[in-house]
Protein backbone atom coordinates (compact mmCIF):
# COMPACT_ATOMS: atom_id res chain seq x y z
CA UNK A 1 0.00 0.00 0.00
CA UNK A 2 1.55 3.35 -1.26
CA UNK A 3 2.07 6.11 1.31
CA UNK A 4 -0.72 7.98 -0.59
CA UNK A 5 -3.80 5.39 -0.76
CA UNK A 6 -2.84 4.92 3.08
CA UNK A 7 -3.63 8.44 3.71
CA UNK A 8 -6.98 8.30 1.98
CA UNK A 9 -8.03 5.14 4.02
CA UNK A 10 -7.80 7.33 6.57
CA UNK A 11 -9.25 10.47 5.43
CA UNK A 12 -12.11 8.10 4.83
CA UNK A 13 -12.26 6.53 8.06
CA UNK A 14 -12.07 10.03 10.14
CA UNK A 15 -15.60 10.92 8.50
CA UNK A 16 -17.16 8.00 10.51
CA UNK A 17 -15.28 7.75 13.41
CA UNK A 18 -16.10 11.35 14.10
CA UNK A 19 -19.49 11.07 13.56
CA UNK A 20 -19.82 7.84 15.62
CA UNK A 21 -18.25 9.98 18.85
CA UNK A 22 -20.64 12.71 17.95
CA UNK A 23 -23.54 10.18 17.99
CA UNK A 24 -22.05 8.57 21.73
CA UNK A 25 -21.69 11.76 23.24
CA UNK A 26 -25.20 13.13 21.90
CA UNK A 27 -26.52 10.09 23.84
CA UNK A 28 -25.18 10.68 26.97
CA UNK A 29 -26.24 14.14 26.46
CA UNK A 30 -29.61 13.06 26.37
CA UNK A 31 -29.17 11.18 29.33
CA UNK A 32 -28.25 13.91 31.13
CA UNK A 33 -30.84 16.05 30.33
CA UNK A 34 -33.25 13.51 30.93
CA UNK A 35 -32.19 12.85 34.40
CA UNK A 36 -32.73 16.76 35.44
CA UNK A 37 -36.62 16.30 34.25
CA UNK A 38 -36.92 13.19 37.06
CA UNK A 39 -37.79 15.69 39.55
CA UNK A 40 -40.50 17.04 37.00
CA UNK A 41 -42.27 13.87 35.78
CA UNK A 42 -40.15 11.11 37.53
CA UNK A 43 -38.40 7.87 35.39
CA UNK A 44 -41.77 6.98 33.83
CA UNK A 45 -42.92 10.11 32.54
CA UNK A 46 -39.50 10.78 30.99
CA UNK A 47 -39.86 7.07 29.47
CA UNK A 48 -43.14 8.47 27.73
CA UNK A 49 -41.74 11.45 26.58
CA UNK A 50 -38.61 9.83 24.47
CA UNK A 51 -40.32 7.11 23.62
CA UNK A 52 -43.02 8.89 21.86
CA UNK A 53 -41.61 11.68 20.86
CA UNK A 54 -38.47 9.44 19.41
CA UNK A 55 -41.57 6.92 17.36
CA UNK A 56 -42.88 10.12 15.92
CA UNK A 57 -39.70 11.24 14.26
CA UNK A 58 -38.32 7.52 13.44
CA UNK A 59 -42.15 7.05 11.92
CA UNK A 60 -41.49 10.27 9.58
CA UNK A 61 -38.20 9.45 8.62
CA UNK A 62 -38.96 5.47 7.80
CA UNK A 63 -42.34 5.24 6.94
CA UNK A 64 -42.94 1.47 8.23
CA UNK A 65 -45.68 1.35 6.93
CA UNK A 66 -44.09 0.82 3.16
CA UNK A 67 -42.98 -2.49 4.49
CA UNK A 68 -45.25 -5.40 5.03
CA UNK A 69 -44.90 -7.10 7.97
CA UNK A 70 -44.20 -10.47 8.03
CA UNK A 71 -46.58 -12.82 9.59
CA UNK A 72 -43.44 -15.26 10.91
CA UNK A 73 -41.52 -12.37 12.19
CA UNK A 74 -44.64 -11.14 14.35
CA UNK A 75 -43.15 -12.10 17.29
CA UNK A 76 -39.60 -11.04 17.05
CA UNK A 77 -40.87 -7.60 16.37
CA UNK A 78 -42.85 -7.63 19.54
CA UNK A 79 -40.28 -8.59 22.10
CA UNK A 80 -38.22 -6.40 19.88
CA UNK A 81 -40.22 -3.64 20.66
CA UNK A 82 -40.95 -4.64 24.12
CA UNK A 83 -37.57 -4.40 25.08
CA UNK A 84 -36.52 -1.35 23.39
CA UNK A 85 -38.76 0.04 26.07
CA UNK A 86 -38.20 -1.61 29.12
CA UNK A 87 -34.28 -1.22 28.29
CA UNK A 88 -35.55 3.10 28.86
CA UNK A 89 -37.58 2.67 31.53
CA UNK A 90 -35.35 0.23 33.49
CA UNK A 91 -32.40 2.50 32.59
CA UNK A 92 -34.04 5.88 33.51
CA UNK A 93 -34.91 4.01 36.75
CA UNK A 94 -31.39 3.27 37.51
CA UNK A 95 -30.47 7.05 36.48
CA UNK A 96 -32.68 7.82 39.13
CA UNK A 97 -30.10 6.67 41.77
CA UNK A 98 -27.07 5.94 40.35
CA UNK A 99 -24.65 7.99 38.35
CA UNK A 100 -24.55 7.81 34.67
CA UNK A 101 -20.91 6.49 34.19
CA UNK A 102 -21.91 3.49 36.30
CA UNK A 103 -25.43 2.51 35.22
CA UNK A 104 -23.55 2.69 31.55
CA UNK A 105 -20.98 0.54 32.61
CA UNK A 106 -23.59 -2.00 33.96
CA UNK A 107 -26.04 -2.03 31.01
CA UNK A 108 -22.97 -2.71 29.16
CA UNK A 109 -22.81 -6.15 30.34
CA UNK A 110 -25.35 -7.19 28.30
CA UNK A 111 -24.17 -6.43 24.62
CA UNK A 112 -20.47 -7.63 26.09
CA UNK A 113 -22.68 -11.13 27.38
CA UNK A 114 -24.09 -11.38 23.39
CA UNK A 115 -20.89 -11.26 21.98
CA UNK A 116 -18.98 -13.34 24.21
CA UNK A 117 -21.79 -16.43 24.07
CA UNK A 118 -20.63 -17.97 21.45
CA UNK A 119 -17.23 -18.02 22.28
CA UNK A 120 -15.34 -21.18 24.12
CA UNK A 121 -11.36 -19.91 23.78
CA UNK A 122 -8.99 -19.09 27.20
CA UNK A 123 -8.30 -15.79 26.34
CA UNK A 124 -12.39 -14.49 26.26
CA UNK A 125 -12.77 -16.57 29.71
CA UNK A 126 -10.02 -13.65 30.93
CA UNK A 127 -12.01 -10.91 29.03
CA UNK A 128 -15.14 -12.36 30.92
CA UNK A 129 -13.20 -12.69 34.18
CA UNK A 130 -12.49 -8.81 33.83
CA UNK A 131 -15.94 -7.70 32.77
CA UNK A 132 -16.86 -9.97 35.84
CA UNK A 133 -14.36 -8.24 38.32
CA UNK A 134 -15.10 -4.58 36.79
CA UNK A 135 -19.41 -5.20 37.81
CA UNK A 136 -17.65 -6.44 41.90
CA UNK A 137 -16.01 -2.92 42.11
CA UNK A 138 -19.31 -1.40 40.56
CA UNK A 139 -21.76 -3.39 42.39
CA UNK A 140 -22.63 -2.71 46.61
CA UNK A 141 -21.64 -6.59 47.59
CA UNK A 142 -20.24 -6.22 50.53
CA UNK A 143 -18.06 -3.08 49.95
CA UNK A 144 -18.29 0.91 50.37
CA UNK A 145 -18.32 2.08 46.43
CA UNK A 146 -19.13 5.73 47.12
CA UNK A 147 -23.13 4.81 48.36
CA UNK A 148 -24.25 3.13 44.87
CA UNK A 149 -28.01 2.13 45.63
CA UNK A 150 -28.51 -1.62 45.03
CA UNK A 151 -31.81 -1.39 43.41
CA UNK A 152 -31.24 1.28 40.96
CA UNK A 153 -27.66 -0.86 39.96
CA UNK A 154 -29.95 -3.74 39.78
CA UNK A 155 -32.35 -2.01 37.12
CA UNK A 156 -29.09 -0.53 35.37
CA UNK A 157 -28.50 -4.42 35.00
CA UNK A 158 -31.71 -5.21 33.82
CA UNK A 159 -31.53 -2.67 31.10
CA UNK A 160 -28.58 -4.78 30.42
CA UNK A 161 -30.45 -7.42 29.53
CA UNK A 162 -32.60 -6.01 27.62
CA UNK A 163 -30.26 -4.30 25.62
CA UNK A 164 -28.91 -8.09 24.71
CA UNK A 165 -32.20 -9.43 23.88
CA UNK A 166 -33.14 -5.70 22.03
CA UNK A 167 -29.48 -7.03 19.84
CA UNK A 168 -30.61 -10.48 19.09
CA UNK A 169 -34.55 -9.82 18.00
CA UNK A 170 -33.84 -7.13 16.43
CA UNK A 171 -31.69 -8.95 14.55
CA UNK A 172 -34.23 -11.31 13.46
CA UNK A 173 -36.69 -8.73 13.13
CA UNK A 174 -34.37 -6.29 10.77
CA UNK A 175 -33.79 -9.55 8.97
CA UNK A 176 -36.87 -8.89 6.88
CA UNK A 177 -37.94 -4.89 7.83
CA UNK A 178 -34.68 -3.33 7.29
CA UNK A 179 -34.35 0.30 8.97
CA UNK A 180 -38.05 0.19 9.59
CA UNK A 181 -37.44 -1.99 12.12
CA UNK A 182 -36.16 1.05 14.65
CA UNK A 183 -39.20 2.97 13.69
CA UNK A 184 -41.77 -0.46 14.45
CA UNK A 185 -40.00 -1.38 17.33
CA UNK A 186 -40.13 1.83 18.82
CA UNK A 187 -44.32 2.22 17.80
CA UNK A 188 -44.79 -0.55 19.81
CA UNK A 189 -42.52 0.67 22.84
CA UNK A 190 -44.24 3.62 22.51
CA UNK A 191 -47.69 2.08 22.47
CA UNK A 192 -46.94 -0.50 25.98
CA UNK A 193 -44.87 2.60 28.09
CA UNK A 194 -46.54 6.02 27.31
CA UNK A 195 -50.01 5.19 28.57
CA UNK A 196 -48.37 4.18 31.83
CA UNK A 197 -46.03 6.93 31.57
CA UNK A 198 -48.90 9.67 31.42
CA UNK A 199 -50.70 8.20 34.09
CA UNK A 200 -48.07 8.74 36.33
CA UNK A 201 -46.53 11.83 35.39
CA UNK A 202 -50.33 13.89 34.32
CA UNK A 203 -50.72 16.37 32.46
CA UNK A 204 -47.14 18.01 33.56
CA UNK A 205 -45.21 15.93 30.78
CA UNK A 206 -46.73 18.68 28.48
CA UNK A 207 -46.19 21.70 29.89
CA UNK A 208 -43.41 24.36 28.59
CA UNK A 209 -41.08 23.58 30.83
CA UNK A 210 -40.95 20.06 30.26
CA UNK A 211 -41.82 19.38 26.42
CA UNK A 212 -38.95 21.26 24.66
CA UNK A 213 -36.65 19.14 27.37
CA UNK A 214 -38.72 15.67 26.17
CA UNK A 215 -38.44 16.69 22.75
CA UNK A 216 -34.19 17.27 23.14
CA UNK A 217 -34.04 13.91 24.96
CA UNK A 218 -36.07 12.29 21.97
CA UNK A 219 -33.23 14.24 19.57
CA UNK A 220 -29.87 13.39 21.48
CA UNK A 221 -30.84 10.41 22.46
CA UNK A 222 -32.78 8.32 19.66
CA UNK A 223 -33.13 10.22 16.41
CA UNK A 224 -29.62 12.02 16.04
CA UNK A 225 -27.26 9.14 17.00
CA UNK A 226 -29.54 6.63 15.54
CA UNK A 227 -29.22 8.17 12.07
CA UNK A 228 -25.25 8.61 12.87
CA UNK A 229 -24.70 5.57 13.65
CA UNK A 230 -26.04 3.94 10.83
CA UNK A 231 -23.64 6.32 8.91
CA UNK A 232 -20.62 4.77 10.11
CA UNK A 233 -21.84 1.45 10.53
CA UNK A 234 -21.83 1.62 6.75
CA UNK A 235 -18.51 2.91 6.46
CA UNK A 236 -16.10 1.48 9.14
CA UNK A 237 -15.10 -2.16 9.44
CA UNK A 238 -17.30 -4.10 12.09
CA UNK A 239 -14.57 -4.30 14.30
CA UNK A 240 -13.25 -0.75 14.48
CA UNK A 241 -17.20 0.14 15.06
CA UNK A 242 -17.74 -1.77 18.38
CA UNK A 243 -13.83 -0.84 19.66
CA UNK A 244 -15.54 2.69 19.32
CA UNK A 245 -18.58 2.18 20.49
CA UNK A 246 -16.99 0.28 23.64
CA UNK A 247 -15.52 3.82 24.86
CA UNK A 248 -19.49 4.63 25.63
CA UNK A 249 -19.08 4.15 29.55
CA UNK A 250 -16.43 6.56 29.42
CA UNK A 251 -17.85 9.14 27.81
CA UNK A 252 -20.94 8.65 30.24
CA UNK A 253 -18.95 9.22 33.07
CA UNK A 254 -17.56 12.27 31.34
CA UNK A 255 -21.38 13.47 31.45
CA UNK A 256 -22.08 12.69 34.28
CA UNK A 257 -18.84 14.92 35.17
CA UNK A 258 -19.65 18.47 33.07
CA UNK A 259 -23.51 18.02 33.19
CA UNK A 260 -24.38 16.48 36.67
CA UNK A 261 -21.97 17.23 38.87
CA UNK A 262 -21.47 13.46 39.35
CA UNK A 263 -17.74 12.77 40.17
CA UNK A 264 -16.68 9.01 40.39
CA UNK A 265 -13.98 7.30 43.03
CA UNK A 266 -11.01 5.79 41.71
CA UNK A 267 -12.79 2.37 42.78
CA UNK A 268 -15.76 3.45 40.21
CA UNK A 269 -12.89 4.63 37.09
CA UNK A 270 -11.01 1.65 37.68
CA UNK A 271 -14.30 -0.71 37.39
CA UNK A 272 -14.94 1.57 34.11
CA UNK A 273 -11.86 0.61 33.28
CA UNK A 274 -12.23 -2.86 33.25
CA UNK A 275 -15.71 -3.11 31.78
CA UNK A 276 -14.26 -1.44 28.93
CA UNK A 277 -11.18 -3.12 28.68
CA UNK A 278 -13.07 -6.27 28.30
CA UNK A 279 -15.54 -4.98 25.56
CA UNK A 280 -12.29 -3.69 24.01
CA UNK A 281 -10.00 -7.17 24.16
CA UNK A 282 -13.49 -8.94 23.22
CA UNK A 283 -13.83 -7.11 19.99
CA UNK A 284 -10.26 -7.53 19.15
CA UNK A 285 -9.95 -11.21 19.85
CA UNK A 286 -13.28 -13.17 19.63
CA UNK A 287 -14.07 -15.56 17.06
CA UNK A 288 -17.65 -15.44 16.82
CA UNK A 289 -20.25 -17.04 14.21
CA UNK A 290 -21.28 -14.99 11.63
CA UNK A 291 -24.41 -14.53 13.52
CA UNK A 292 -22.89 -13.44 16.72
CA UNK A 293 -20.40 -11.39 14.77
CA UNK A 294 -23.42 -9.15 13.84
CA UNK A 295 -25.21 -9.13 16.88
CA UNK A 296 -22.02 -7.72 18.84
Amino acid sequence: MTASSSGRKKNTLLLPILLLLIAMISIQVGAAIAKTLFPLIGAAGVTALRLGLSMLILLAIFQPWKVPICRDNRLALLIYGLTLGGMNFLFYLALRTVPLGVVVALEFTGPLAVAMCSSRRAIDFFWIALAILGLWFLLPLGHNIGNVDLAGALCALGAGTCWAMYILFGQKAGALHGPATVALGSAIAALIFCPAGLLIAGTQIFSLSVLPLGLAVAILSSALPYALEMVALTRLPTRTFSTLMSLEPAIAALSGILFLNEHLSPLQWLALGCVIGASIGATLTIRAAPRADKAA
